[in-house]
């Protein structure tokens, strides 16, 4: 695999232990918010013991962040990034891009082309992540894609979810001329603490505009800090 470049003292390590497994559960649980349900230890130990994706990152022996991926059917050669995670002291310091080329490097090795995510829309910092840094494309607006979740970031509120598709082989074409966009709050987390009703009042917003946009053809073609999603006829 191609070495890929962490900050002084952080690695990325196979989760191939009891032990490992046990602590990528625990750190998941604390980046979301105390849930022990989402990724319980016996599950990622028997997804990484059959070959899927399944890494922590550590800073020295300490494991601050953990990415959890497994297969499509073989013949789409996809790989879906179920879950990644990352310590809040951690992030913006391109822990998570490091996890990212991480993970498209051992993909390739393996033969698979695109890898495939989803993500919350309303979510700003991960749209633009996912869009303008790695470059993902828009598939498809998954509306309450998982149902109710308790945890302490999603509990109150629909799980609408994007599902981005990242072709790990084909540049990123030129952006066409954008004819219409969907804003989206600039920290919708600090919105569901302090004003729950408009958090929901947002979700609806977005989940209306961004499906009449698709509805009438247009495609996402990436994302503006302002403006929000930017949409280009195909």
């Amino acid at each position: 695999m191609a070495v890929v470049q962490l900050a002084a003292g952080l690695s990325i390590r196979p989760l191939d232990t009891v032990a490992s497994v046990h602590e990528a559960s625990q750190v998941l649980s604390d980046v979301w918010g105390g849930d022990r349900t989402g990724m319980p230890a016996n599950l990622l130990r028997a997804l990484e013991h059959v070959g899927s994706y399944a890494f922590g990152v550590y800073d020295g022996e300490r494991m601050v962040g953990a990415s959890v991926a497994f297969f499509g059917p073989p013949a789409d050669r996809v790989l879906h990034s179920h879950i990644t995670g990352i310590l809040p002291e951690h992030r913006a310091h391109g822990v998570g891009r490091a996890l990212k080329e991480h993970q498209r490097e051992w993909a390739l090795e393996r033969g698979a082309e695109r890898i495939t995510w989803t993500f919350d829309p309303l979510v700003a910092r991960n749209a633009h992540f996912n869009l303008e840094s790695l470059g993902a494309r828009v598939t498809e607006y998954l509306v309450d894609y998982y149902g109710p979740m308790d945890d302490g970031v999603n509990r109150g509120d629909e799980s609408d979810r994007i599902l981005v598709t990242w072709d790990l082989k084909a540049p990123r074409p030129a952006r066409g001329d954008v004819v219409a966009s969907v804003a989206v709050p600039h920290d919708i987390e600090a919105i569901r603490l302090a004003q729950p009703q408009d958090a929901a009042a947002w979700r609806r917003r977005v989940r209306d505009a961004m499906r009449a946009r698709l509805g009438e053809g247009l495609i996402v073609d990436g994302f503006d800090d302002e403006q929000g999603y930017l949409f280009v006829r195909p």
